[in-house]
């Protein structure tokens, strides 16, 4: 699977498998979304034990797309601001289905924003 694949993947698939740092050993399921190509994914529990601040601390970690594992690096997107209508309507869209709804219509409130985090596929 290349990168273009991989992109699509996200692109399908309600929950994708992430993996901050490399002490965890099992992938966590979490929402994603593609905007303008790039991989954008926002912290739903806002835990201080999250994999968003574990991100923080180290940009190093994966994503599994089906059989596919990419080494990624996650980090606070320098143009959040800006992307933040295009991310939460990326969301609205993919996920407007029966339960995910609500949850969608809450990752798109301000205190969800401020935790988006972008990843980029490593070659």
């Amino acid at each position: 699977m290349n990168k273009e694949e991989a992109l699509e993947y996200i692109k399908i698939h309600n929950l994708i498998g992430i993996k901050a740092g490399y002490e965890r050993q099992n992938f966590l399921e979490i929402w994603m979304v593609v905007v303008q190509d790039r991989i954008f994914a926002r912290s739903w529990g806002l835990a201080e034990k999250s994999w968003y601040n574990s991100f923080i601390k180290n940009p190093i970690g994966e994503i599994q797309c089906g059989d596919f594992q990419f080494t990624i690096n996650g980090f606070i997107p320098h143009d959040k601001d800006e992307l933040a209508d295009a991310i939460n309507q990326a969301y609205l869209t993919k996920y407007n289905t029966g339960h995910n709804s609500k949850y969608a219509k809450g990752i798109v409130t301000e205190k969800h924003i401020e935790k988006t985090m972008e990843f980029i596929l490593c070659e």
